[in-house]
């Protein structure tokens, strides 16, 4: 191995060159007599791999041509400008021309030494030496400054290469590129000159470029970049633009290498200018369907409010909206600025004309690997052919961006070669839609958690989805699979079949544990653009147990005690020694009996003891789907609606109705900040006269569903209050089962909140307020009001079931992190309202998995 000497072999082609050139070309040499005569046969020497005939076809003479010093010297440039020949000289003997050649050599392979930071792969995707290519001074010099490029854009400014070649047989070489990556380049500070209206801290916060820090390990946004300084400077000029400094600019921005070469000082220096507010407001427009003050009020812009650059776009993309309800979908939008210093005002007018008519000329689907085109196409609202539309091109990007298969969805214009017709390329990057999962985890809800899932959600590249499941907590167990087809018989109607086993465990909550085995079918299809309704059919088996428990009753059937004391009776003062268990048969003592606790001997029988048996239950429902929000992933504005019924009686031994309904209203704020409401209820009613709703068909609140509550923490439940007789006043309540309640109304504050950590940590928060209540049980569904004596006190005591609908509140903060073992959720709540017998918690951690 040899080191490469550029220089050498370069200094060798202009010697070669020039000693061709000189008996050629003077004056003197034309009229000398070996330039007369003519061209008898023309020789090629020195040629290894290439044919003397391809030599041949690059001269500019011939046999039987003259000696012609210029197309002979023409000749000789020619074959030096195919880059085959490492030198080239042009002879006369006799009458013979000779040319002789030196080829280069032929590139045996590529090999890159010392590079981690960016692997062979992506080294080679950049460069222009390959195997099998011509190797010259020139390309290895250039590609030299190509990988330098590459290693600065990384953020490695002391990267160097140093290229060599090794000799082999054939006038071949392998091409070596040793490579020194240097440490990463950060970014040491990050200063602000010439800005008065906000601090350097704050315009930090709006631009890319993070200064180096130790918690920034994840992030690559404290590297030095001068393309994402440009970028930079592009967010600052949007960001004072929208705070009204309209004649903001950036005058320089500057990056000096410390001393040591391992981070730049960045300076940017600003001119801020004037803050300027919006003056008079108008629009103007020629065209007859038309109407200037019909368009002014879908102007979002009021006068004297602050000027916002945006709000600019923001009314230019209305007025294109409301012409286009109008008929006109070729619209061209311009705003005339009038800018007046000394009053501070800035009069805008919007000028509505009718743009050139341009048409799709063709559609590329551009990115997609394994998802077939047609799944794309068909989410598309425009064709082939079709009137240029902004406004469908942008819905129709939101629909394939909501098919989740892809990371990133973009379209991309591009003229074609009629000026009246566009070329539209729809660019994706596809994502893995296929996940096996194997999950285990611990929350404050579910204690622990076993899940095992495989799930595509664009199967064979069709777009659909197979879901089969197997997950296990202590509160419950669930067998699931889920298969879905998005375009039915080639139509836009959706199908799915599910099969299903659940086993949902309250007995800690409610007293009770509830089976089901079930399958069901699904259609849906949209009403509109973005309306949808689905329908459903279940029939599934639900088989209720209340928890096994024996009490000894008294002659009466009053409750005496459901433990037995087994040491410490001999010592009553110490209770250290006591220990119990629970009650066998044998234990009643002299009229006294040993019952379950939902025999029907037992006064204090609870009511959900009703709900004790098997069940077939056919269910036909239907959901209605209302989405107008801006964004199908992280809307920032407009609100969806949901309303779903469930009516069980078509055959089976269940008869109810079953409604609910969601409504969530979005509004961006600044940034990451986005404020949502939602407001929720639901109500189900027994169709059954004197039958009630089983307990495993009401509405349980909590938990995940209510923050701040205890699953089944609110809501319905038996108590027991102790009474002071003299007093009147309440000694003791004793919180009993949830029984869960057939009507409940929600509403829920949410605010999300940016994490100023990089993204790929994956951490997000909110705060949040809540309210609501969960009640209306009547009939059969409430038990009697028993009045006794608590045999543990000797005072009377009173059995009720609290079934009012009462207000419950709560407020607090919520912490998201999509953590490597799964998606991970913290809260931390704050009661402000409750009821004396609710279960309440101040912290929950839970964790799940997604499919």
């Amino acid at each position: 191995m040899r080191k490469f000497l550029a220089a050498t072999m370069m200094a060798s082609s202009v010697l070669a060159v020039n000693t061709a050139l000189v008996p050629m070309g003077t004056a003197d040499a034309q009229e000398d007599s070996r330039y007369g005569g003519t061209i008898r046969s023309v020789i090629v020497e020195g040629n290894q791999r290439i044919e003397a005939r391809t030599v041949q076809s690059y001269l500019l003479v011939e046999p039987g041509d003259s000696f012609d010093p210029d197309r002979i010297d023409l000749s000789l440039k020619t074959l030096f400008a195919t880059n085959l020949f490492a030198d080239v000289s042009i002879d006369r003997v006799d009458d013979n021309l000779v040319v002789r050649v030196v080829e280069n050599p032929i590139i045996n392979r590529v090999v890159f030494e010392g590079n981690s930071a960016l692997d062979d792969d992506k080294l080679k995707e950049d460069i222009q030496a390959a195997p099998r290519g011509i190797f010259t001074a020139a390309r290895v010099q250039s590609d030299v400054q190509r990988i330098l490029e590459l290693y600065r854009q990384s953020g490695r400014f002391a990267a160097k290469v140093e290229p060599q070649y090794k000799p082999l047989e054939q006038n071949r070489v392998d091409l070596i590129f040793e490579i020194t990556e240097g440490p990463v380049t950060g970014v040491r500070s990050i200063n602000f000159l010439g800005n008065q209206a906000y601090s350097d801290s704050r315009l930090r916060s709006e631009i890319v470029t993070r200064q180096s820090r130790l918690w920034r390990f994840f992030s690559s946004n404290d590297n030095y970049d001068p393309g994402r300084l440009e970028y930079d400077r592009d967010l600052l000029r949007q960001f004072y633009q929208n705070n009204g400094y309209y004649d903001f600019r950036v005058t320089s921005a500057v990056a000096e290498l410390t001393p040591d070469q391992k981070d730049f000082y960045i300076t940017m220096t600003v001119d801020e200018g004037r803050q300027y507010y919006f003056g008079e407001v108008k629009v103007e427009t020629a065209l007859e369907k038309l109407n200037a003050e019909a368009l002014k009020r879908a102007v979002p812009i009021q006068s004297d409010t602050l000027f916002r650059g945006d709000s600019i776009e923001d009314t230019i993309d209305s007025l294109t909206y409301a012409a286009g309800i109008a008929g006109y979908a070729f619209v061209d939008v311009r705003p005339q600025l009038d800018v007046n210093p000394e009053t501070g005002l800035i009069d805008v007018t919007f000028a509505v004309d009718e743009g050139p008519r341009v048409y799709i000329d063709r559609i590329n689907i551009v990115g997609n690997t394994q998802t077939l085109d047609r799944v794309i196409r068909r989410e598309l609202r425009i064709s082939e052919g079709d009137a240029f539309n902004r406004i469908l091109l942008d819905r129709s990007k939101n629909r394939v961006r909501a098919l989740g298969y892809f990371k990133n969805v973009e379209v991309v214009e591009t003229p074609s070669e009629d000026p009246d017709r566009t070329i539209v390329d729809i660019k994706v990057e596809e994502q893995p839609t296929g996940e096996l999962s194997f999950a285990a985890g611990f929350s404050s809800v579910d204690a622990y958690l076993l899940d095992v899932s495989a799930s595509q959600r664009n199967l064979r590249g069709r777009g659909q989805s197979v879901v089969a499941r197997v997950s296990a907590s202590s509160r419950q167990q669930i067998l699931d699979f889920r298969f879905t087809e998005p375009r039915l018989f080639d139509r836009n109607l959706s199908g799915g079949i599910d099969a299903y086993a659940t086993r949902q465990d309250y007995e800690d909550y409610s007293g009770f544990t509830s089976d089901t085995i079930g399958a069901g079918v699904r259609l849906g299809f949209p009403l509109t653009e973005r309306m949808q309704l689905g329908l459903s059919y279940r029939l599934q088996t639900d088989e209720v147990n209340v928890l096994d428990r024996n009490y000894i009753i008294d002659e009466d059937g009053f409750f005496v005690t459901d433990r037995v004391q087994i040491t410490g009776a001999d010592t009553p003062e110490d209770l250290t020694d006591d220990t119990y268990r629970l009650v066998e048969p044998g234990d009643a003592g002299a009229g006294q009996r040993v019952v379950d606790q939902c025999s029907r001997d037992y006064v204090l029988r609870d009511p959900i003891c009703r709900a004790e048996r098997s069940d077939l239950s056919s269910i036909l429902g239907y959901n209605f789907y209302w989405d107008r929000t801006n964004d199908p992933i992280r809307p920032s504005r407009g609100f969806d609606f949901r309303f779903s019924q469930d009516l069980a009686g078509i055959g089976g031994d269940v008869k109810y109705l079953r409604t609910e309904s969601t409504a969530t209203m979005y509004r961006g704020i600044w940034r990451d900040v986005i404020a949502s409401l939602r407001v929720s209820g639901g109500y189900v009613f027994p169709l059954e006269d004197g039958q009630g709703v089983r307990i495993n068909n009401r509405f349980f609140r909590g938990g995940s569903t209510f923050r701040g509550f205890d699953v089944a923490g609110i809501g319905p439940r038996e108590i027991v209050r102790v009474v002071d007789p003299e007093t009147g006043e309440v000694v003791q309540t004793r919180r009993l089962n949830s029984q869960g309640g057939n009507v409940y109304y929600q509403s829920t504050f949410e605010l999300s909140l940016p994490s100023f950590l990089p993204e790929e940590y994956g951490i997000k928060s909110a705060l949040f307020a809540e309210a609501g209540a969960l009640g209306s049980l009547r009939g059969p569904d409430v038990g009697p009001t028993i009045y006794f004596t608590d045999q543990s006190t000797g005072l009377p005591a009173v059995r009720l079931t609290k079934t009012a609908a009462s207000m419950r509140a709560s407020a607090g903060l919520s912490v998201f992190w999509d953590s490597p073992f799964g998606p991970i959720r913290f809260d931390f709540s704050q009661i402000l309202k409750r009821e004396d017998y609710d279960r309440t918690e101040t912290f929950r951690f839970s964790t799940s998995t997604r499919f």
